[in-house]
């Protein structure tokens, strides 16, 4: 009995010693949904990352993290980026694939600090805070916008950006950070930084993200050389101002753009991302081990599947979540994972109006679903996932349209439409180059249920539509749609829900519930 004992106690410590090492396993992607251009620092034993939602309100996401895996989105450094009519979808204007491209992320004396730039404004911007999960954040902006730059401190107490494509250029910028130094010049850092990545170039040098380590300054930047992949670029010097010496670091899977960070017990990663069809940019994390005072990215020069990071956990509720709509006194209107597309109008929405549904009212007239204002916005995520929403559709009013949208260029949606007084559940579809009515049915409840479903499994990227009268018999809707990352949208795709007129303004839409699964199987 007691050599049993012995080998039970033995078998259960040699499991459970392997969960423990599997527990200690990460899987890339590190996030399965699309956070691009990732900055991170981390602050004591505490990580924080700001990425790029460009169109989206508020923009430039916070997220946090105690073990560089498993994130949660904390706060955004502002509400609007400007009150513009391409950022309003105003006057036939939009600013897909434009507002705040990549952030750069910095804690310097107890201040937080968000630069980012948009082509669209021809501005630079600087939000600061003392607090950066609770805010409030102060901002700033000058011209003219610093493409992919990086905000860098230096130890002499000079402020500096790093910033161009191909040719990478260094400015100081004024003590206050209101603008570029006016007593010193831009200058030229590297006049070629494409150079090492190989003679085809495609794409120039950009996304520069500075770091200063054991007293020598490190540059990383992405190139894409022509018929290649996205690869990552490091220079390396001992002055800011150079000369610098640079290398191609990794070209793998086109795992690419980002920089350092290190652990609390000097572990060293590269953070970086990888285009991953429609469901968008996914951020990487690569092992790195210094040799001669170079770092030296992934395993035998590749970004590895797995890494020693505990698990991935589920990227609900910090990343995406569901939402039932119910606002206790003191509840924020919308959680953080929540984000309009576009600058949203703040009296045409409301979760106070009817306890425990989102109201979205219509204020103008539109013709399609990307120019509709108000489209509440999630990530989609990968390898597979469900939405689905209910809708009390009895405030809609004759050419009102309301529903659940896959949104990207190429977006599709189910919901209801008001044709002649009557109403009827319907599936769009514009994979191709017309917005496509590919199933109508006529619906006589004011209550019904709608469900997308996304199959991002080996890059199939493919969507399919359901509507349900009681909420658990499911019936097939309209026509598959072969989702795909386009430009201008420059974004994976977006779960939303919309409400948007082409006859008469003033009909509102109710919806009970937004709920995320991240299966497909129970439906499809």
């Amino acid at each position: 009995m007691r050599i049993l004992n012995k080998l039970v106690f033995g078998i259960t410590f040699l499991c459970l010693s392997i969960l423990r090492s599997f527990a200690q396993t990460a899987h890339n992607p590190i996030i399965y949904a699309d956070v691009p251009d990732m900055s991170i620092i981390r602050v004591g034993d505490t990580y924080y990352m700001s990425s790029t939602t460009m169109h989206m309100s508020p923009g430039v996401p916070i997220m946090k993290s105690k073990d560089l895996v498993n994130w949660k989105i904390v706060s955004y450094a502002y509400d609007i980026l400007d009150d513009t009519d391409d950022l309003n979808l105003n006057n036939g204007q939009s600013s897909y694939g434009k507002g705040s491209w990549a952030s750069s992320l910095r804690y310097h004396n107890g201040i937080y600090y968000v630069s980012t730039f948009a082509g669209n404004t021809g501005k630079t911007y600087i939000y600061t805070t003392r607090d950066i999960e609770k805010g409030p954040w102060k901002a700033l902006s000058f011209k003219p916008s610093l493409h992919d730059h990086s905000l860098f401190f230096d130890d002499d107490g000079k402020v500096y950006m790093i910033y161009g494509s191909g040719r990478i250029m260094l400015a100081q910028l004024k003590n206050d950070l209101s603008g570029i130094d006016t007593d010193t010049k831009p200058r030229v850092l590297i006049e070629n930084a494409s150079l090492v990545a190989g003679p085809n170039l495609g794409l120039p040098a950009e996304g520069s993200q500075m770091f200063k380590i054991n007293g020598k300054y490190y540059l990383f930047n992405i190139s894409w050389p022509r018929g290649g992949m996205r690869s990552v670029l490091i220079h390396r010097a001992d002055n800011i101002t150079g000369p610098y010496e640079g290398r191609l670091a990794l070209q793998d899977k086109g795992v690419a753009q980002g920089g350092l960070i290190n652990t609390p017990n000097d572990q060293w990663f590269a953070y970086l991302f990888r285009d991953f069809g429609s469901v968008g940019r996914v951020p990487y994390l690569v092992p790195v081990k210094w040799e001669d005072g170079w770092p030296i990215l992934g395993i035998d020069h590749q970004a590895p599947d797995s890494i020693a990071l505990p698990a991935n956990k589920s990227l609900m509720p910090g990343i995406v979540s569901s939402d039932d709509f119910s606002r206790k006194p003191g509840d924020r209107d919308l959680p953080l994972v929540w984000q309009w597309n576009h600058n949203p109008v703040k009296q045409l929405w409301s979760v106070r109006q009817r306890r425990g549904y989102l109201r979205l009212i219509t204020g103008r007239l539109d013709t399609t679903l990307v120019a509709a204002r108000n489209i509440l916005t999630q990530r989609t995520f990968g390898p597979e996932c469900s939405a689905i929403t209910a809708i009390d559709v009895s405030g809609l009013k004759e050419g009102d349209h309301a529903g659940l949208a896959l949104l990207q260029q190429k977006f599709g949606w189910v919901g209801v439409k008001v044709e002649n007084g009557n109403k009827f559940i319907v599936m769009v579809n514009a994979q191709g180059t017309l917005p496509v009515t590919s199933a109508s049915i006529p619906l006589t409840r004011k209550l019904v249920y709608l469900k997308a479903v996304c199959d991002f499994k080996d890059r199939t990227d493919k969507a399919y539509f359901y509507y349900s009268l009681d909420g658990s018999n499911w019936v097939p809707i309209g026509s598959m749609l072969q989702m795909a990352y386009t430009l201008p949208h420059f974004m994976g795709y977006r779960f939303g829900l919309f409400n948007y007129a082409t006859k008469a303004t003033g009909g509102y839409a109710d919806f009970d519930f937004f709920r995320l699964i991240n299966n497909i199987s129970s439906h499809h």
